[in-house]
C-alpha cells in the first residue's frame, strides 16, 4: 500500500494512507477557518520524493517513464504512486464554468498564490465529500496562471465520482484542494539545445498537449517582444484525433494558434466520423480517418525532434513503436496514459 507523509508546522511528521489522506482533506475542507489556512499548515511530499524531475533536453536519462504495457484500471493515487509530485497541497475555488463540448467540461480555477504547474502537468483533485480524488491535466498555460491567478481543467463526463462531480454538483464557487505532479511536461531553458514539438493527442488526452502548445506559443510571443532568440523552439505540430468534430477540444483556438506563427506551428485534425456542420475555419484542418504513419514520418527529425503524447494505451504504444521505427529515440518520446 502506497504510504505519503504529513509534516506539521512544528516538523514532526506522520505517515497516512491515501484513504486517511482524503479523509483529512475532508476535514480540512468542512471546518471554516481551516480551508483558508490549508496550504499554510499542510505539507504532504509526493510518495516518490528524492526521485529527480529534470527537463529532458538538459538530463534525457534522467526522465520517469512508465512501462509500456497497459495494466488494470486503478484508483489514481494508485496508478501515480511513483510519479513525482509537489508538496503542497493548496485550496482552491472554482471561478467559471463552460461547456467545452457535449461531454466535457472546463473549469477556471482561483488558486493560491504560491500555486505553480509545467506546462503538461496533472493535479490530484480533492473534492469535500467525495472519497476517490481525481486526477486531471491542466489545459491551460503557465502564462495564465501567472497573469490571471487561475488554471483551468477540461473534465469529461463518466461515472467516476471526481467526473462525476465536476458535471453534476460543482459550481462557480465550489471550494476543492489541488496538489500538482506528474513527470510528463515541457518546461525548457533558454540555453536548451533546438528542438521541434510533435504533439499526439486521443481524445481528451488533448489537455496537457493543448497546455504545452499554449505555452510553446507563449515562448514564441516572448522571442518576439524580445527581439531575440531566447528559446530555442524551432517548430510544433499537433495531430489531434477525436471520434468526431464534436469532440475536438479547442479546435478554434488551436487553429487561431497555427494561424499566429504559420512558419513555426501546425496542426492536423483526425475524425472516423466527419460531421457536416464543422466550423468552416476549421474544415481546412480535418482529415478523416486516423493518424497515418506517413504524416508521423514527415514530422520526425532523430537530432531534433521531441514528442510528447497523451491518449489511449493501445493508441499511445502504436505511436511510440512507429516513432522508434522511424529512428526517433525513446528518450525523445514521452507519454502520458489516463485509460
Amino acid at each position: 500500500m502506497s504510504l505519503d507523509r504529513i509534516i506539521f508546522r512544528d516538523q514532526s511528521s506522520l505517515w497516512l494512507s491515501p484513504k486517511t489522506q482524503r479523509h483529512l482533506v475532508s476535514v480540512v475542507m468542512s471546518v471554516p477557518g481551516l480551508l483558508s489556512s490549508a496550504a499554510r499548515s499542510l505539507s504532504l511530499p509526493c510518495p516518490a520524493a528524492g526521485l529527480l524531475c529534470s527537463r529532458l533536453l538538459v538530463q534525457p536519462s534522467f526522465t520517469t517513464r512508465r512501462n509500456m504495457t497497459s495494466k488494470r484500471k486503478m484508483d489514481h493515487l494508485e496508478r501515480t504512486a511513483s510519479n513525482s509530485r509537489q508538496s503542497p497541497l493548496y485550496p482552491a475555488q472554482v471561478c467559471g464554468i463552460i461547456n467545452e463540448s457535449e461531454t466535457v467540461r472546463r473549469l477556471r480555477i482561483a488558486v493560491h498564490p504560491n500555486f505553480s504547474f509545467k506546462a503538461g502537468q496533472w493535479v490530484d483533485f480533492f473534492i469535500p465529500g467525495v472519497e476517490k480524488v481525481g486526477g486531471f491535466s491542466m489545459c491551460s498555460s503557465p502564462c495564465l496562471l501567472q497573469q490571471e491567478g487561475v488554471i483551468e481543467l477540461a473534465v469529461k463526463y463518466t461515472q467516476h465520482p471526481p467526473a462525476h462531480w465536476v458535471h453534476t454538483v460543482c459550481e462557480v464557487g465550489s471550494q476543492v484542494a489541488m496538489r500538482v505532479g506528474g513527470d510528463f511536461f515541457f518546461d525548457p531553458a533558454p540555453s536548451d539545445p533546438p528542438v521541434d514539438l510533435l504533439l499526439v493527442a486521443g481524445g481528451v488526452g488533448i489537455n496537457p498537449l493543448y497546455s504545452i502548445l499554449l505555452h510553446a506559443a507563449d515562448l514564441q510571443h516572448l522571442n518576439q517582444s524580445s527581439g531575440s532568440v531566447d528559446y530555442n523552439i524551432g517548430s510544433a505540430h499537433l495531430c489531434y484525433s477525436a471520434k468526431n468534430t464534436h469532440e475536438l477540444l479547442f479546435q478554434s483556438s488551436i487553429t487561431e494558434v497555427c494561424r499566429d506563427f504559420p512558419d513555426k506551428f501546425s496542426c492536423d485534425f483526425h475524425v472516423t466520423q466527419q460531421s457536416p456542420d464543422a466550423d468552416p475555419r476549421v474544415q481546412p484542418f480535418i482529415n478523416r480517418g486516423r493518424i497515418t504513419e506517413e504524416e508521423l514520418r514527415a514530422r520526425v527529425d532523430p537530432q531534433r525532434t521531441l514528442c510528447y503524447l497523451c491518449g489511449p494505451p493501445p493508441m499511445i504504444e502504436g505511436i511510440s513503436k512507429t516513432l522508434m521505427d522511424f529512428g526517433l529515440s525513446k528518450d525523445r518520446i514521452l507519454f502520458e496514459k489516463w485509460w
